[in-house]
């Protein structure tokens, strides 16, 4: 296999950006998970739940898993009969792809320019488990610290190698210069303690080209594995065009977190001088960790605890956004409703596939859009993985979302 290159300089003053997640990109790329302490039941029920995402989203783009070599032989036999699914062998630690893969990077290029002529790259950020040996989910995350560097290299796309730790969920770009991130994360201690804010946000304009940064205060309530990324809190639907996730209970923690982030927003002019528009979506539940989830996680000392009780950081927001596709969580809440109203209507040219709601099969700790990642090769993009671990979320949706007969082993 051919070595990706390794780059050096600033990608933004070399014409590179990231793009918008709505932006046509060439695959999907998703771990699978296999960790018995941040899975339940030996992550059985999640691996029937990622089948099932892997499968809503080939309907509409490739998609690429990555499994660990006990993994493989079970993987592959599974989707043997999905044409617009390919398998790979892949060591890693979990499977958050969106915050351990690279971040695509695009810039434009003369007409049948390919890969070769350096049109597309991946940064290769440092990752430390969401907070590292002691804040962070897991105490080993050397596996997936080469997650990166295998993708561009099996993309054979050059690599910026960057020493700012940064996971792919705690950033969301609207393809045309701004940038969205909160507070409660990127300037969290546990990240990049040595650096002023100032400093990471001329970071994220140097690599990511962007030129205005928006700090949101807090993400959502109870993403504490991740303290706090963007993408569950909110998202860019389209450029000027924010979707927030928002309660009416005063009483919700939740209330202020979201007061305070469309404070923000609405005073906010993005990089093209347009004034912020908010688009609130409402979060369900609140949802919180069942006795027999927590139980089903084995307990060890190289991962945090599981415990009963714990408020899930349940959001709307992050979906996964396809070629001509939406693939949302619904969670049997009285909002579901209206979250798919609301996506349909910021997405009229994409099938919304909102899943039917059960019982929480998985613990995870966002959503559908943490698990995957998105490179585009027409014009590279990250949709990806989102962030971190265990709560049962939105992810456990998709399992009923297709009407195919899928034969487990597990």
């Amino acid at each position: 296999m051919a070595k990706a290159t390794t780059m050096e300089g600033r990608p933004a003053k070399m014409g590179f950006r990231m793009p918008a997640e709505w932006e046509p990109h060439e695959q999907c790329w998703m771990g699978w998970p296999e960790r018995r302490d941040n899975w339940r039941e030996l992550a059985g029920p999640a691996r029937k739940v990622f089948a099932r995402t892997a499968i809503a989203i080939s309907k509409f783009e490739s998609v690429t898993i990555c499994a660990s070599a006990k993994q493989y032989p079970y993987v592959h036999e599974l989707m043997l009969h999905q044409p617009n699914i390919r398998v790979v062998e892949m060591s890693m630690n979990d499977c958050w792809f969106r915050d351990i893969g690279p971040t695509f990077i695009v810039r434009k290029g003369a007409p049948g320019l390919g890969i070769t002529e350096k049109n597309i790259a991946g940064i290769d950020w440092e990752f430390n488990a969401w907070g590292g040996a002691t804040d962070g989910c897991y105490v080993d995350w050397s596996l997936d610290s080469y997650v990166a560097k295998k993708i561009v290299e099996i993309e054979r796309i050059p690599r910026f190698p960057h020493t700012m730790v940064l996971e792919g969920g705690s950033i969301h770009v609207d393809g045309e210069g701004t940038c969205i991130t909160t507070e409660e994360c990127l300037l969290n201690p546990n990240r990049n303690p040595n650096m002023t804010k100032l400093e990471i946000e001329n970071e994220l304009k140097d690599f990511l080209g962007v030129a205005k940064v928006i700090w949101i205060p807090h993400g959502l309530y109870g993403d504490d594995d991740t303290n706090g990324h963007v993408d569950n809190l909110c998202c860019f639907i389209k450029p000027g065009v924010v979707l927030l996730s928002w309660t009416d209970d005063e009483n919700d923690p939740q209330y202020q977190r979201s007061v305070d982030a469309l404070s923000t927003l609405s005073k906010s002019v993005d990089a093209k001088g347009r004034q912020i528009e908010v688009v609130k979506i409402h979060v369900p539940g609140p949802l919180y960790m069942t006795k027999e989830e927590s139980e089903g996680v084995v307990k060890t000392e190289h991962a945090i605890p599981r415990e009963p009780g714990t408020r899930l950081a349940a959001s709307y927001v992050n979906f996964y956004i396809a070629n001509g596709g939406i693939v949302a969580p619904a969670f049997g809440d009285k909002w579901d409703e209206e979250a798919c109203a609301v996506l349909q209507k910021a997405f009229p040219d994409h099938e919304v596939i909102f899943t039917d709601p059960f019982h929480f099969e998985t613990l995870s700790s966002d959503a559908v859009i943490s698990v995957c990642q998105r490179p585009q090769l027409k014009q590279a993009v990250a949709v990806g993985c989102y962030s971190a671990m265990a709560t049962t979320s939105e992810l456990k949706t998709v399992l009923g979302v297709l009407t195919e007969p899928v034969n487990f082993r597990w």
